[in-house]
């Protein structure tokens, strides 16, 4: 399978730095969930493999400040055993990804690298207002998630750096994780929807999936929202020509195409009843709390 592939194995985060910078057509790998359906079906034949598996920096956690320093190689299932509570957006979009055996490999880091439309990470990362630390042995830099997508599968990662950490803040009110796809399991989504509710900063914020050349917010979407939602009176009724509208300015901020898995229309369609349903959800919840 990797017949004529040379791998390149660090033992540190420094070592892997050097060997980046050294192999910059090399293609890093960890969990391998995407890496290897491409080796497999010969969709890649890369001139070397760097196999980020010994670095333990990668593996870590931590706080810093209100945010949830979150190490490329953190997998999914680890995000849903110990960060529900922190970051429950990311942990209920863990949920959806694959299997047990994909979400117990699959990283954060590694859906970033191969910065699909599609990744599940990505629209939490977006609604949360997260950043995605990258390193070089030039030095280190922070980038905003939502300026991290260049393109289909395309990001503004240079050729000598890594994915060090997303860089996530804690909840600060309720948050939501929706997809649409063809089977409960195992599925890339038709299209996808995150929605984050800061309730003391009185803002927010939107992540969309599956249905643009890259993920993206609504901006629209979040100013129309945050300035029509009771703040003062939480007990209030959830209007639902409010959420109407939050779902048609949802879908319109996306580009969707018609491709094997569904129409452009039915992606709109599908992103309006989520962001529909999400606002509602999240503003249940802030009532039940206030």
């Amino acid at each position: 399978m990797t017949e004529g592939v040379d791998v390149l194995t660090p033992f540190d985060w420094t070592q892997a730095l050097a060997l980046r910078a050294e192999h910059p057509q090399a293609l890093p790998v960890r969990g391998g969930t995407d890496v290897m359906v491409e080796l497999n079906f010969d969709r890649r034949r890369p001139p070397a493999l760097l196999d980020l598996g010994r670095v333990r920096e990668l593996d870590e956690w931590r706080i810093d400040d209100g945010v949830v320093r979150l190490g490329a190689a953190v997998t999914y299932q680890r995000i849903i055993d110990e960060l529900e509570v922190l970051l429950p957006g990311l942990a209920q979009a863990s949920r959806t990804v694959g299997s047990p055996q994909i979400r117990n490999r699959g990283t954060v880091g590694g859906n970033l690298g191969s910065a699909s439309p599609a990744g599940d990470a990505h629209p939490p990362l977006l609604a949360c207002a997260a950043s995605i630390e990258v390193a070089s042995v030039r030095g280190t830099r922070t980038i905003p998630a939502a300026e991290f997508f260049t393109g289909p599968k395309r990001s503004v990662l240079a050729p000598d750096e890594l994915i060090a950490a997303a860089l996530v803040p804690i909840a600060a009110g309720p948050q939501r994780f929706a997809k649409v796809g063809t089977r409960n399991a195992m599925v890339i989504a038709v299209c996808s929807f995150a929605l984050a509710l800061d309730t003391r900063a009185r803002t927010v914020g939107t992540g969309i999936g599956s249905a643009a050349p890259t993920p993206r917010r609504a901006l629209a979407a979040e100013e129309f929202l945050a300035g029509a939602l009771s703040w003062e009176s939480p007990s209030d009724a959830f209007d639902p020509t409010v959420a109407a509208q939050f779902g048609r300015l949802v879908a319109a901020a996306a580009a969707p195409i018609d491709d094997v898995r569904g129409t452009a229309a039915y992606r709109r369609h599908a992103l309006a009843v989520l962001a529909n349903r999400s606002a509602q959800w999240c503003w249940q919840e802030v009532a039940r709390c206030a």
